[in-house]
């Protein structure tokens, strides 16, 4: 193909583009677009043609008056002394008045002079990625804020995980299984999953299935026909098909026993179910979340949960950490928890004194986040204002165990005051306790936050500690 076929090509070979093309005269007038541009502005071609190219109402064009070499530049970017070429983020403005976020790369076009000959503009539709950068935003908000992710507090690594994990699973339609101790927050990740998801605006039915006998979870769950069972005295809807359209959460499903197993099963494969006492099939479109603080796989070892179920359910796990292993929270959750106590209580509370606060971060809260609000609770009650002391709080916390593993902190703690270094105790001590760091900091005889922070202070890995430990064996 010859240059003239080429030029016989051209507007074919613009218009193939995905992103929009807009060529422009020096004096401002737009000669051309292609298709793309047709399509993101809402202009046809011969709207737009002859046009000054102020009628996009760029946010970004340099409109202010020029000159050089004897000439007017009516915009910066035809100035000779310009770069010639401009590449940024700005905003059209489309046909019907609302305006559209574009990538806009321009460049001029000029004759061996130098002079210019005309700009060419290609222009990209971000507004997808505008979007997520405002999702990311919000969401970035929702982590610095009292209420957390979604009502979910922490600031740790792993808990960012997690809510990095919550905000992907709701974007799928997949089963989501939350995995936790008694007080880890499943119930909160559950509604984050649903409020996160596409089905926000949809019913969101929770039910926790350790509740009821068997017969009665039947009913529960699937619903009723009159006279199915005595006192069945009316059609009762069930939970699955108040869910139609959005997300049911089940709680302990671990608790399901084998024969209402076999047709939650046949209702998550078929997305139908039988009302009890029915034989009219009943078509639902749920998303379901189910959680435990089971070990499932033991189960099925043991005959007591079905596989065919498990790995129905299991498709996006969620293995939310006990409070113990995040304790870099523990001050956050305080924070949070002592807020909202004293707008209930109207009490003048300032939250914990340093004593009290230590007590805090060498428990291990075997109730999790639920029985340290439940502490802060109790504290609330006794305490009248000023600062919550060891006298306000259970005596349980007082009573601090020694190092893990029966040893005894005493002399890692002597010798990181008097012959070893802080550097040289943090390594032994993780060395001792095999990595791990909530222990590491019981021999130390301080928190898990401040083994963290010595850990980056000196550069500690605990892989090459472990390493090292290996290689002297």
């Amino acid at each position: 193909m010859n240059s003239s076929d080429l030029n016989r090509h051209l507007e074919s070979i613009f218009n193939t583009m995905n992103d929009g093309l807009i060529v422009i005269a020096p004096d401002g007038t737009i000669i051309m677009v292609n298709q793309a541009f047709e399509r993101l502005t809402g202009y046809s071609s011969q709207e737009v043609t002859g046009q000054p190219c102020t009628l996009l109402d760029c946010d970004a064009c340099e409109l202010a008056i020029k000159s050089g070499q004897g000439k007017i530049w009516w915009c910066a970017l035809f100035d000779p002394n310009h770069g010639g070429m401009k590449r940024c983020r700005c905003n059209y403005r489309r046909k019907d008045g609302t305006r559209i976020p574009v990538l806009k790369n321009a460049s001029v076009l000029r004759d061996e002079a130098g002079m210019p000959l005309g700009a060419v503009e290609t222009i990209t539709d971000i507004s997808e990625m505008d979007r997520l950068d405002q999702e990311v935003e919000q969401l970035s908000r929702q982590l610095d804020s009292l209420e957390g992710f979604h009502g979910i507090i922490g600031i740790s690594p792993a808990m960012q995980q997690i809510f990095d994990v919550i905000h992907k699973a709701a974007q799928s339609e997949a089963p989501v299984i939350i995995y936790g101790e008694s007080g880890t927050g499943k119930e909160l990740v559950a509604q984050a999953i649903h409020r996160a998801g596409p089905r926000r605006d949809a019913p969101y039915v929770q039910f926790n299935c350790a509740a009821l006998n068997e017969s009665l979870l039947e009913s529960e769950l699937f619903g009723h026909a009159k006279g199915a069972f005595t006192g069945a005295y009316r059609h009762r809807m069930g939970r699955f098909e108040a869910a139609n359209g959005g997300d049911i959460f089940l709680d302990e499903i671990g608790d399901v026993p084998l024969a209402t197993q076999v047709k939650l099963l046949r209702t998550l494969e078929t997305k139908s179910f039988e009302r009890v006492g029915d034989n009219q099939p009943v078509q639902v479109d749920v998303r379901i979340i189910t959680a435990t603080n089971k070990d499932l796989e033991r189960m099925i070892r043991q005959g007591g949960f079905r596989e065919d179920l498990f790995y129905r359910i299991n498709v996006i796990p969620i293995h939310l950490p006990p409070l113990r292993e995040r304790l870099e929270d523990v001050p956050v959750l305080i924070n949070t928890f002592v807020t909202r106590l004293k707008e209930k209580t109207g009490k003048d509370i300032g939250g914990l004194s340093n004593e009290c606060l230590d007590l805090f971060m060498a428990y291990d809260w075997p109730g999790n986040v639920r029985e340290l609000k439940g502490v802060l609770e109790y504290a609330f009650v006794i305490a009248e204002k000023g600062l919550i002391t060891p006298r306000e709080i259970p005596a349980k916390l007082s009573r601090r165990t020694g190092a893990a593993g029966g040893e005894s902190a005493a002399p890692l703690i002597a010798a990181a005051k008097d012959e070893l270094s802080e550097k040289a105790s943090l390594v032994e001590a993780l060395r001792r306790c095999g990595g791990n760091q909530t222990r590491a900091a019981r021999l130390l005889g301080v928190n898990r936050v401040t083994v963290y922070n010595r850990m980056r202070k000196y550069g500690v890995e605990v892989k090459k500690v472990l390493d090292a430990a290996g290689a002297t064996s």
